[in-house]
């Protein structure tokens, strides 16, 4: 948490973060029907790249994370923004109640990874989610554990075929991904480029 807080005033500052949101946010908008209409969690929103780029074409974001730093720079965003509809909210599914809000669509970028509980976080989500709702998620594809530096406490990326399982046990249907971008790192072994999906399921 404190390298969040610590890294937020220059997170947007990073060109390649602001593009892998954009492309979420047309991925997720090519792949969800009526999401004029849709009211959406970002969960993990960090600095709230990804709801930002949601915003205009949903009606209304409410941008959850734990990190006080994150948070405090969307704040300022959002008020420099002069945009409506967006709301910061301090959430930790593992630990805080959940909001009394339902959700249409709830979304996220590259947090699952970081949440040591996969299975229980897909069942809060679920349960936030209205009986039309979808969930979008985009994170690591399963790696060999050079994506974070070593002692970094992260699930490897996922598999595919064991997501969607906890998908469905989770009480989703129709799991699709798709490769929506790939990260390119210098690791020790050398350049390496490590993709990143997205997974879009509905309530059943």
């Amino acid at each position: 948490m404190t390298d969040f807080d610590s890294r937020a005033a220059t997170w947007d500052a990073d060109p390649r973060k602001v593009e892998r949101a954009r492309r979420t946010a047309e991925a997720i908008a090519r792949r969800v029907p009526a999401l004029a209409g849709r009211r959406v969690l970002e969960y993990g929103c960090g600095t709230g790249l990804l709801g930002f780029a949601l915003r205009p074409q949903v009606a209304a974001v409410t941008m959850a994370d734990s990190s006080p730093g994150m948070l405090e720079e969307l704040g300022r965003k959002i008020a420099a923004s002069g945009l409506s509809g967006l709301t910061p909210l301090r959430l930790d599914l593992a630990t805080d109640p959940p909001p009394a809000e339902r959700f249409d669509l709830i979304c996220s970028l590259m947090t699952l990874h970081h949440v040591p509980d996969t299975a229980a976080l897909l069942r809060a989500f679920r349960d936030l989610l209205t009986p039309a709702g979808v969930v979008c998620l985009a994170d690591l594809d399963a790696e060999d554990g050079t994506f974070h530096p070593p002692g970094v406490e992260v699930h490897h990326g996922f598999d595919r075929g064991a997501l969607a399982e906890k998908l469905d046990a989770a009480g989703f249907r129709d799991a699709r991904f798709e490769t929506v971008f790939e990260i390119a790192k210098e690791t020790p072994g050398g350049a390496r480029s490590y993709p990143v999906f997205l997974v879009t399921a509905a309530v059943r």
